[in-house]
This record gives C-alpha cells, structure tokens and sequence, in this order.
C-alpha cells in the first residue's frame, strides 16, 4: 500500500513538474494557456480555401513591443504567397497567420515604448501575424493613425508608403521636375507612387491592365497610363523617357526599361511577376551609366524598420495632413472572409487597396 502511494505520489509530482515547464516557458514567449483571441491561420499550403478561423494565445508585450488591438488589416500579394507556402515568415513572428500591416488602438505596452500608451490609436508595419484580433509589434515601427482617418484607411499605409518611400525615394532618389515611370499602376503601392511622386513635382506616368484602371491611375496624377494589353509602353514613352522606373513585372521588361531610361536613369524592383531572370545589354548600362537595384523590406533587420519608419513620419505624413496624399480603398471584408479577399487579390481585378476588418 505504501509503495503505492509513493508511485502515484511521483507520478503526480512528475506532471506537475511538466505542466510547470511548459507553463513557464509560454510565459517567456509572453502567452498564456487560455485561447482568447482569433486568428486566420494557414492550414497547409494551397488556395485561399486553405485560410481557416482558429483561436490562439492573445501575446503579450516584452520590452519595446505593444500589444494592438486589431481593427483592420491589409492585403498583400506577399500574404498570397506565404499562404502558397512560397514566402515563408521571419524568424520571430507567427508562421502560419499572414498580415503584414494593421491599424488599431494599443491594448498594453512592455517597457521602453517611448511615446505609446495604451488607448493610443497607430497603425504599424509587421513581419507577419496581422490576420488577427491582437498583434504584437516593434513599438518604432508605428505611426499615429491620420487625424480624420478611419482605421480602413490606416491600415493601408504601412507596406506602400514604406515600400514606395524607400524605394522611390531613397533608393530611386527621384527628385523634383524629373519623370517617374511605375509599372501596376493601379495596384496598392502603383497609386501611392503615382501620388506621392506627383505630390513632390515629377512628372508622373504608369502602366495598367485596362482602360478602367489607366483611367484611375491619371486621376490620381498621372500624365499618362498606357494599357500594356494593347500598347507597348516602351513605343509610347521612348521619345520622352524615365529617370527612374519602378518595377514589379520583371522579366521581358527589363530590356524595354533599361531602353527607356535616361543617362544616369534608376531602375528599382520591388517584385518580379513575370520572371526572375532578365536580360540587358551591357554597353547600354555603361554608356548610360545607369543603376539596377531593388529591395525588399520583410526581411529587413528592426533598427533598419525603426529607422525606416522615422522617415516616412518625417517626409510623408506632412503630405498625408497637407491633403496630397489619399489611400484608394477598393474593398473592406470582414476578416471571416479573408479568403474571398485572397481570391480577389489574385484575380488583379482591383485598384488600390484590399482590407480587412477586425470586429473584436
């Protein structure tokens, strides 16, 4: 009897022992043991069919995190394809939830946030995890929401005006009085580069895949947007030119640019839908003396992000109060249909921004 008690009395202290450690170890990850927020997860890589309703762990905030409280959320071609299972997420951040930029009200703060508090309306550039009703981020990497801006809005702002401001701005060192060509006009990142090059003084044109789509992209400053469906871009602008060109076709474009652009001209990619590999003639690169670069910004390190984001706060959100610059939202789902957004996405039917909505 005795040795039997002993037994059980082991065996008790042994489990006790395993749910201590894995109790203390969802502490150090800032979780708790009690679902209590939903996410859209990915189930298995596939087709938007693959993006599922579950419940997780509301995170907490460690030092220089806030906790947001999730009320919209952006869609991005990169969330297509970690949900592929073609863009896996960074280090760091939920796997299997996509997002990559959210607005919301600040729910709790860790130490060292700086200006935030809770209660505090942002919107914020994420390495993932934004398809859901909390989100945790670097608390360098938001912004306040727009005065007058709904949360829609917001939300749209962080993945184009970064992408756009870097790119374009620093990488591509656009400058006032010179010409500016972006291919996907009508997309997310096309109408904030056709806005925010207009807004400092360049002359503006663009690329779309239809005449209701050119039409847009000239109403938001364009000079012109030639349908790539039936005209040959490069035929239209030859005799006028590009000092910088951003790009996110790739492949048979890239000799059309190069041809395209001025002495000392800018190409800058930031996608490559049509094809990785492109060809260009060397002499033309030299005798023009051009520069071929490009980025992407998922991947790049917090300090890079922080610093990132201090410019767009100093350059680009006077432009957004003076009224020159305007996100073009083309659609709001609820984030229960996170999939039919996804099947939006795809289809390239869009201008401007797809968004979900967050009800918690």
């Amino acid at each position: 009897m005795v040795r039997g008690t002993i037994g059980i009395n082991k065996s008790f202290y042994y489990y006790y022992y395993l749910a201590f450690c894995c109790l203390n170890q969802q502490n150090r990850q800032g979780t708790s043991l009690s679902f209590n927020m939903k996410a859209i997860v990915i189930n298995s890589p596939g087709g938007p069919e693959v993006l599922q309703i579950s419940e997780r762990n509301k995170p907490e905030p460690a030092e220089g995190e806030v906790l947001i409280a999730v009320r919209a959320a952006g869609v991005n071609r990169p969330d297509v394809l970690q949900r592929k299972g073609l863009y896996a997420a960074p280090a760091g951040v939920p796997h299997d939830i996509p997002g990559l930029e959210v607005a919301g009200i600040i729910e709790s703060c860790g130490s060292e946030t700086g200006r935030w508090k809770k209660g505090d309306a942002v919107f914020a550039l994420l390495g993932g995890g934004g398809y859901a009703e909390y989100v945790l981020s670097d608390s360098r990497h938001c912004l306040p929401v727009p005065e007058g801006w709904s949360f829609e809005e917001a939300c749209s702002l962080p993945e184009t005006v970064f992408t756009v401001w870097h790119n374009v701005f620093e990488r591509g060192r656009l400058q006032p009085g010179e010409t500016f060509l972006v291919h996907g006009g009508s997309s997310g990142i096309g109408v904030t580069a056709i806005q925010l090059a207009a807004a400092i003084g360049a002359r503006v044109f663009a690329t779309a895949g239809s005449a209701e789509k050119c039409d847009a992209c000239e109403k938001l400053g364009a000079e012109k947007c030639i349908n790539y469906k039936e005209e040959d871009f490069e035929e239209i602008l030859k005799d006028i030119g590009a000092d910088v060109i951003l790009d996110m076709v790739g492949g048979d474009y890239a000799p059309k640019n190069t041809r395209l652009l001025k002495e000392d001209g800018r190409l800058v990619y930031i996608n490559s839908m049509k094809g990785n590999k492109a060809e260009y003639e060397v002499m033309e690169l030299m005798r023009k003396r051009l520069t071929i670069t490009g980025s992407t910004l998922r991947s790049r390190d917090a300090q890079f992000k922080a610093m990132l984001a201090a410019s767009v706060e100093k350059y680009v959100m006077p432009l957004i109060a003076n009224g020159k610059f305007r996100p073009v939202i083309y659609k709001v789902f609820d984030f229960t249909q996170a999939a039919e957004a996804h099947a939006l996405m795809e289809s390239s039917e869009h201008t401007g921004k797809i968004v979900l909505t967050m009800n918690n």
